[in-house]
């Protein structure tokens, strides 16, 4: 489980590194300032759960069932929190109107946070010192 978690942590921070470089380059000029800036708190929260991946990967204080829960969490949370903050971002280039689902973004939200809220419980939990 952690190898998947790990693989999971750098392909998510790898896209958040391509992303970032396409909203800064790709999208001025595309789209207004404020979506860009938009599309890049999606790419933050990106990375810092790329980053938190790569964490609970590597932490012997989680049970195995515990870190499964996270990566579940935190693959849903990215993909539909950053994920619609993107086509929301973008939605004056594409023929699909991202409004009418963004509704999923706190959904994403609320899947990240209970990322966190999980492992919390998890170390909570831990008998170790």
């Amino acid at each position: 489980m952690n190898k998947k978690i790990l693989i999971s942590a750098s392909i998510l921070g790898m896209l958040a590194v391509i992303l970032g470089a396409f909203a800064a380059h790709g999208l001025e000029n595309k789209v207004t300032e404020d979506a860009i800036e938009t599309f890049q708190t999606g790419v933050r929260y990106q990375m810092y759960h790329a980053l938190l991946l790569l964490f609970v990967a590597q932490t012997s204080y989680l049970r195995m069932n515990v870190k499964k829960v996270i990566l579940y969490l935190v693959i849903a949370g990215v993909l539909l929190f950053s994920g619609s903050i993107y086509g929301l971002a973008t939605n004056v280039l594409t023929s699909f109107d991202f409004k009418s689902i963004a509704f999923i973004t706190p959904i994403g939200g609320l899947l990240l946070i209970l990322s966190w809220i999980v492992m919390l419980i998890g170390f909570v939990k831990n008998k170790e010192e």
